[in-house]
């Protein structure tokens, strides 16, 4: 906005100035203060949420496996039960027939 008066047009081109310097510095802060962020989070050996995330999935890949595994010896486990008893009776009938 041009006016009449030069002082009014000197200081509309210094606050547009302070508004870009402003923008400018608020910019450099907020890198400085990531960085620094970044760098804390480095030093605390803290994991980025992209690979906690990756070593969750893999967790419960592996938990699911480890439930399917136990189900499948908790199955053989059965049979063997069921088998030893019969097992035991050959033995004894082998056993006493050979007299």
């Amino acid at each position: 906005m041009q006016t009449d008066n030069p002082i009014l047009d000197d200081l509309a081109k210094l606050a547009g100035g302070a508004a870009g310097t402003i923008h400018g510095m608020k910019r450099e802060i907020e890198a400085a203060v990531k960085a620094r962020v970044e760098r804390l989070l480095t030093e605390l050996e803290l994991v980025p949420r992209e690979e906690f995330e990756v070593v969750a999935d893999m967790a419960r890949l592996a938990r699911q496996e480890n439930d399917a595994l136990r189900g499948k010896i908790e199955e053989l486990e059965a049979r063997l039960t069921k088998m030893e008893p019969a097992k035991k009776r050959t033995r004894t009938e082998s056993g006493k027939s050979g007299k």
